[in-house]
């Protein structure tokens, strides 16, 4: 399975707002980043889980527009614009690192 394989379909069911289906594609030590911070934000499945399902999922206007995407080795790198979340839509650069078919961790870049 290619990085950008797992990464697609997570951004299916990010979409869907499909939570088993969006945690399928993570590992269950999944590491979240926000620089410039340099700790996780996130870190393991449950409170990712949790996250998504108490700050994202529950917009009914959830949706990410896929705007670009490149990839090299096992890193991924999708240019988002976020609906749903803020007042109006918002750019994001999330990095995906995928290992052993599941997203180890991500480092999101958000627009102001």
């Amino acid at each position: 399975m290619s990085p950008q394989a797992v990464v697609q379909r997570q951004l299916e069911a990010y979409n869907a707002r499909d939570l088993q289906r969006f945690l399928a594609e993570y590992s269950d030590d999944i590491q979240v980043f926000r620089p410039p911070a340099a700790l996780p934000a996130i870190v393991g499945k449950k409170a990712f889980g949790e996250f998504y399902a108490t700050q994202r999922f529950n917009h009914a206007g959830l949706h990410a527009d896929l705007l670009g995407r490149m990839a090299f080795g096992n890193k991924v790198v999708d240019h988002e614009r976020i609906s749903g979340v803020r007042e109006q839509p918002f750019d994001m650069a999330v990095v995906y690192e995928v290992s052993n078919g599941l997203i180890i961790r991500t480092w999101g870049f958000a627009s102001e």
